[in-house]
């Protein structure tokens, strides 16, 4: 067997029908779905434990006053805390974003500029065979040889006259006439 008769007989032997394909693909993707519901859910509960085990449930009938302005004062401590922490950890991101985009720079300043991308040129295959050769071989190109030749017309130069002259010979009906016949 050759080479060709190898290569065309894996391209047409496959191991799954198209049909059976797109089967197994929909199953697949059903499977994907269920799985990102049953995730979502599981996180959902998750939060809710945690929160529930951080903050539990206030008992606010049968306080006092006194009772129930001594916990606003706790909650508001603990709210300041809590401040403090998103604030400590809001500058550590900035500081990080900052040095990550320096870092980037460093990197860009030493790969140097980028280049950009290259048009694809269409080459002749006597180029494309002139690349191949060896360079001692090469012709130089002679761009004057595909230039167009334009013959230049002589231009019919008439004789310098004197203006008055003519002036006097074209006056009047003979003039006229003269200029007449000449354009014929």
């Amino acid at each position: 067997m050759t080479c060709k008769a190898l290569f065309s007989s894996a391209q047409k032997k496959t191991k799954y029908s198209a049909t059976r394909r797109l089967l197994l693909k929909s199953k697949l993707l059903k499977k994907a779905a269920s799985m990102l519901v049953a995730e979502i859910e599981q996180k959902k509960q998750e939060k809710e434990r945690v929160v529930k085990d951080c903050f539990p449930p206030l008992n606010l009938p049968g306080l006092s006053v006194q009772e129930l302005q001594d916990l606003c004062k706790e909650l508001h401590r603990k709210i300041d805390v809590v401040d403090e922490v998103r604030y400590d950890t809001e500058v550590k991101v900035v500081k990080n974003e900052t040095e990550v985009q320096s870092l980037k720079e460093k990197i860009f300043g030493l790969k140097g500029t980028k280049r950009p991308n290259l048009k694809k040129v269409k080459k002749t295959t006597d180029d494309m065979l002139g690349a191949c050769s060896d360079p001692s071989k090469l012709m130089k190109p002679d761009f004057k040889a595909k230039l167009k030749t334009v013959k230049k017309e002589d231009e019919k130069k008439e004789e310098v006259t004197d203006w008055r002259k003519n002036v006097e010979a074209m006056s009047g009906m003979d003039g006229r006439k003269k200029m007449f016949n000449a354009g014929q």
